[in-house]
């Protein structure tokens, strides 16, 4: 396994537009009470490996010509014809939602020692708090109901992100708690018919099995070189982007005959907008 297990410098933005109608959706369907989905079971289709792909997080947009495969935030329609991954901000907050989690929720937000809420610096997050199996299990009714809205929408697939939040929760947190929640995020995407992808966390490889992650979407594995290890863990089921072209340019010679590959500007910018950047190997 490779060393680095920081979170990657360049880890892409989120907007506060996608964050602003997670909100909405939070007081609607994250409120929800899990329900039993054993009519909703069928098997998960999977993405194909190397499938030409798009990063529409940030907003959607048409996507590039022969794309076959592309993600967009929970908030946004599902491409016609493609298969579509779901975003979920499933182990931190949105920089504009900390507010509803402190009013309906203020347990579940992970705190420090002066009960203030511990934050993901570099992008305005707090941190959920996956601790305690109550806690948990409470957290997989908001979470998982958002990705049961992803398969009401019409995605394929959910990619439920920060699964290394632990590593930001200066000890709050454990791996083994990510792991045991990320089993539950699994156990309710497969429920409602979705397949799962595990999003970054080298480390967490060895745990794909028992969580039950179906595919990868690795940000950076080409500047750190992980690919190859997502890449056998996977059968190559791995949709990476990167940020920097040396990264873009490693991960391409490597791996662009059997990964679907493509660089993205850091904001995940919509096509025609200022600082748009797209290009697939």
């Amino acid at each position: 396994m490779p060393k680095h297990s920081a979170t990657p410098f360049l880890r892409r933005k989120r907007t506060l537009a996608a964050g602003a109608v997670g909100v909405a959706g939070a007081l609607g369907a994250g409120l929800m009470f899990f329900q039993a989905s054993a009519g909703q079971s069928a098997a998960p289709r999977l993405p194909a490996a190397n499938s030409p792909f798009d990063y529409q997080i940030g907003q959607a947009y048409t996507p590039p010509k022969g794309v076959k495969t592309v993600s967009r935030d929970r908030s946004a329609k599902p491409a016609a014809g493609l298969y579509n991954i779901c975003y979920v901000n499933a182990f931190q907050t949105q920089p504009d939602a900390l507010g509803w989690w402190q009013k309906n929720h203020p347990d579940l937000v992970l705190r420090d020692g002066r009960q203030q809420p511990v934050v993901d610096e570099n992008w305005g997050e707090a941190l959920l708090d996956t601790s305690t199996a109550d806690k948990r299990t409470r957290l997989a009714k908001v979470v998982g109901d958002w990705i049961s809205g992803c398969a009401r929408s019409g995605f394929q697939a959910v990619e439920p992100d920060n699964l290394d939040s632990f590593s930001r929760s200066k000890g709050r947190l454990t791996k083994a708690d990510n792991v045991a929640f990320a089993t539950l995020l699994a156990d309710r995407a497969h429920a409602a018919g979705l397949a799962i992808g595990q999003k970054n966390t080298a480390e967490m490889l060895p745990d794909r099995t028992k969580i039950g992650f179906d595919f990868a979407v690795a940000e950076e594995c080409g500047r750190y070189d992980e690919c190859g290890d997502f890449a056998k863990a996977y059968a190559n089921r791995v949709f990476v982007i990167e940020y920097e072209s040396g990264g873009y340019d490693r991960a391409c010679s490597a791996w662009g005959s059997k990964l679907a590959i493509v660089q993205r500007d850091l904001d995940v910018s919509a096509a025609g907008t200022d600082g748009y950047r797209y290009r697939a190997c």
